[in-house]
């Protein structure tokens, strides 16, 4: 029995446990099965399945059906747990609620657990006996630690629920910074993924969904992605997808069909080039001929000119409309960023409609008068999807 370490060896001893399941969760459920970014070795992933019915009695189809259900209806009336529906309240501190509802629902299991394990462990064990797992944990804990390992799985049994369920779930659509204007509200908590295993970069993950990585800036860490690299390095992990990254061919002399797939393929690299060299720099221009209260303004404007429509409140609308009422500038890269979103909605037209569309749009930017519009607009027929080999 190891009843008798110091304070620290405990807690050391618990975050460890609660550490693995972060990683369980992140790269088995989330990745792996939820996105089919990766493979796992099946020694891996029955390692992972095994450690979460020890330690959270979570069954992988009914994680994976809620999650995909959360994608599929993101921040809608059918999203298992949009703060944005439901209040940051209820789903931060009833997120375990709100995701046993949906994991238990046969229908969503059915529409969207597609794919999942169905062995004959599966059956008969991990879901036949759903809640023995953490009974299991519960037995060996004081076994090991006497008295104090009840704390330790107490600890075990609220970290999931509170960082993943609650945390990620609410927080994490609701307040942080965003590198992509996604057609969601989902928010970049940290650059730091360390905590909850790069779960934190959450609006990166919408923003491309199938990627094993979720890290997007070179100053941002995830953690998931670095045990990614070990599995990989070991033999263990053969990652699938990665989000994909611009390539420029900046001979091209015009928008063609190499550059529409190219652009509809970076399309959110596309949107936060635009919020940061066409919207920023127009700001910054506009704020140096503004007062100070206009200058206040603009600055608290700036994201809303990228951001879609389907986010925008009536107060942000409001002041949305008092910032372009300011700028005939801004009302025009604003029209042009409307634009270019709408073009993402017409993915399902003939090629040759979208190939017109997009170079009737740099065209006419090239013509507005607008010196960050245009060279915008000029950038884009150098996006392609085959680097160059030069």
């Amino acid at each position: 029995m190891l009843s008798d370490l110091p304070v620290w060896a405990y807690i050391a001893i618990t975050l460890g446990l609660t550490h693995v399941t972060i990683v369980a969760v992140t790269v088995y459920l989330h990745r792996h099965q939820a996105h089919r970014a990766l493979d796992l070795h099946p020694l891996v992933s029955h390692f992972f399945r095994l450690w979460l019915w020890l330690t959270t009695g979570m069954s992988t189809k009914g994680w994976v059906a809620t999650h995909r259900k959360h994608h599929a209806r993101v921040e809608t009336d059918e999203d298992p747990h949009s703060p944005q529906v439901l209040g940051i309240r209820k789903v931060l501190w009833q997120g375990a609620e709100l995701y046993r509802l949906s994991a238990n629902d046969p229908q969503v299991l059915a529409d969207f657990g597609h794919g999942t394990p169905d062995d004959w462990m599966e059956r008969n064990i991990y879901v036949r006996f759903q809640n023995y797992g953490i009974l299991l944990t519960l037995a060996a804990n004081v076994i090991l630690f006497g008295a104090i390992g009840i704390t330790v799985w107490a600890v075990q049994m609220a970290w999931i629920p509170f960082f993943a369920a609650g945390v990620i779930n609410g927080v994490a659509h609701w307040r942080g910074y965003r590198n992509y204007e996604s057609p969601d509200a989902s928010t970049n908590i940290l650059p730091l993924g360390v905590l909850i295993g790069g779960e934190e970069l959450h609006n990166n993950h919408h923003a491309f969904a199938s990627s094993a990585r979720f890290s997007s800036r070179w100053y941002e860490l995830d953690l998931g992605w670095a045990y990614i690299r070990l599995m990989q390095w070991l033999g263990l992990a053969r990652v699938r997808r990665l989000a994909p990254r611009p390539a420029f061919d900046f001979r091209k002399p015009q928008v063609d069909v190499d550059t529409l797939r190219a652009v509809f393929s970076n399309r959110m690299h596309v949107m936060a080039d635009y919020a940061r060299d066409v919207v920023g720099q127009v700001i910054k221009e506009e704020k140096t001929r503004a007062n100070k209260a206009s200058r206040r303004l603009l600055k608290r404007s700036k994201r809303l000119l990228t951001r879609h429509e389907v986010l925008m409140d009536a107060r942000s609308r409001q002041r949305l409309d008092a910032a372009l009422n300011q700028s005939r500038s801004l009302q025009v890269v604003y029209e042009y960023s409307q634009r270019l979103q709408a073009l993402w909605q017409q993915k399902a037209d003939s090629q040759e409609h979208l190939l017109r569309a997009l170079q009737d749009w740099c065209h006419q930017a090239e013509q507005t008068g607008i010196r960050a519009l245009e060279d915008f607009a000029r950038s884009l027929r150098g996006y392609t999807q085959v680097p160059d080999p030069a």
